[in-house]
């Protein structure tokens, strides 16, 4: 079997259900059992202990292939001696949160985010956050080459109910951020509907909100149906931010709170059902962040709006430092800036993803939205937080599809021209592109930005545009299309 193609970033990802589209499951039972005997030696090699030591905690989303992944997962990790604790249905940071409560060696989860359903994965975590991509590309070498032999004793497995834990810390934040009067029930008199999509986040209703006096009702989708037969619980897809949009102001709700399948990442609908998401995410988890930090660091992925940066920079007065596409990467980023004595509080990806330093630089979209509803019940409501926040009137997303079989060496070649172009042309190149070529267009060019990049994994060449008047996207289109069209081995999609 050719294993590294299950490698996805900093996490591993395949097909583990027949399914219409086609596609071969690859994910068997007897992959997935290997995959978690890989992580057992792993694990055993990192640390300097033998397996028999050591405990992984296991947890899941609502996905149809779940149960079935977490039976072979069990199998491969008890195999190699390692004992577990199962959490059962769970998110993605609360698999983190068993290294920090439980006292784990490790963690896994079973999760594919927001993919079709066919689709699934698995995430490692340590004590000291999530894998790398290197050391997903070490397991995969081990499920390929590494002799995995049955442990002398095999590891036990013992049912934890970890979420119990997990949002009983989400309340106590609440009331310790409130201090409200009634201190049981900071959230008494506000209106809060959760839309999971049906994935693993319904418990933020259930088990956080409605306990600290919240009212709920209007929620949509809790219950885990691993069909997803509402919407895809993404809070960059349209649909889902209509439907979250939808019930908040049926609801007459203070805040509509919308997550991803396995909880790492959130949005949310303002009581006058504007969308809180991407650069509006960024700005409000920013003001939050920064609230002490007034010298601090924000760092975010590459293709954040130039109105985000004014914000951080001269309403909240903090700095901006953007970085590559890629969780792992903006809080990588951040972690180097305060190993160099830079305080950096955020690392955020538009896409949603947001780790916190005070939590661990764990991308936890339950943490971020209870960061949120403190505020709010503060008398801070997301639209006061982001008042000042100048947005595009416009913003598109152009994809070229690489055609030449050497994708990556043709994509670096076709930036290092763009930059070289660029400055033929008198546009200002910006100094911060910490991937591909960033490009400032004056106001009778388009008044905007145009960054044009490189998929990390993937043959394809994204076109990221702003511009701050209506039209002006097509003007900034229009100016690269010269350039554009000399690429042979570049199609448009």
């Amino acid at each position: 079997m050719e294993w590294k193609h299950f490698k996805s970033g900093s996490d591993i990802r395949g097909v583990a259900l027949e399914n219409d589209r086609g596609e071969a499951v690859d994910l068997t039972p007897a992959a997935v059992e290997r995959m978690a005997r890989a992580f057992a030696a792993w694990l055993a090699d990192r640390t300097g202990r033998p397996a028999t030591d050591l405990t992984v905690a296991l947890g899941r989303d609502s996905r149809l292939s779940g149960p079935r992944m977490a039976e072979d997962v069990i199998r491969g990790l008890t195999a190699g001696g390692v004992s577990v604790k199962n959490c059962g249905m769970a998110s993605t940071p609360a698999m983190f949160m068993t290294t920090v409560d439980l006292g784990v060696d490790g963690a896994i989860q079973i999760t594919a985010s927001h993919h079709p359903y066919h689709r699934n994965g698995l995430k490692f975590f340590l004590p000291t956050g999530g894998l790398e991509g290197a050391d997903i590309a070490a397991l995969l070498a081990l499920c390929e080459t590494g002799n995995l032999p049955d442990a002398a004793v095999c590891g036990g497995v013992e049912a934890v109910d970890y979420m119990a834990t997990y949002c009983a810390r989400l309340r106590d934040l609440i009331k310790q951020g409130v201090n409200a009067a009634d201190y049981e029930h900071p959230l008494a008199g506000y209106k809060i509907v959760v839309d999971a999509g049906n994935g693993a986040g319904g418990f933020y209703a259930t088990d956080v909100l409605a306990p600290l006096g919240a009212d709920v009702r209007g929620s949509r989708y809790l219950e885990p149906d691993g069909r997803f037969p509402n919407h895809t619980p993404n809070p960059e897809n349209a649909a889902a931010m209509a439907s979250i949009r939808e019930a908040t102001l049926a609801a007459g709700a203070h805040l509509g709170v919308i997550f991803d399948t396995d909880v790492d990442r959130a949005g949310c609908v303002d009581a006058h059902g504007e969308e809180i998401n991407r650069n509006r995410l960024v700005a409000l988890a920013s003001a939050i962040a920064l609230e002490g930090h007034p010298d601090g660091w924000v760092v975010t992925d590459s293709i954040t709006s130039d109105g985000l940066k004014t914000f951080i920079e001269q309403t909240l007065g903090g700095h901006h430092r953007r970085f590559k596409r890629g969780y792992r990467n903006v809080i990588n980023e951040a972690q180097r800036l305060c190993a160099e004595g830079k305080d950096a509080p955020l690392a955020i990806e538009t896409s949603g993803h947001a780790a916190l330093r005070d939590n661990y630089f764990l991308d936890d979209g339950a943490y971020l939205i209870t960061r949120i509803i403190i505020k709010l019940a503060q008398g801070f409501p997301p639209e006061k937080l982001i008042a000042g926040l100048a947005e595009p009137a416009e913003a598109i997303e152009v994809r070229y599809a690489i055609t030449d079989p050497q994708f990556k060496a043709y994509g670096e070649q076709v930036l290092a021209d763009l930059e070289q172009y660029a400055l033929t042309q008198g546009w200002t190149v910006a100094e911060d592109s910490c991937e591909g070529v960033r490009i400032a267009f004056p106001a009778e060019a388009g008044d905007g930005w145009a960054l044009l990049r490189l998929s990390v994994h993937d043959p394809v060449m994204p076109l990221n545009v702003e511009s701050n008047r209506e039209g002006g996207c097509d003007r900034i289109l229009d100016r690269l299309l010269p350039f554009i069209s000399q690429q042979t081995a570049l199609k448009r999609g």
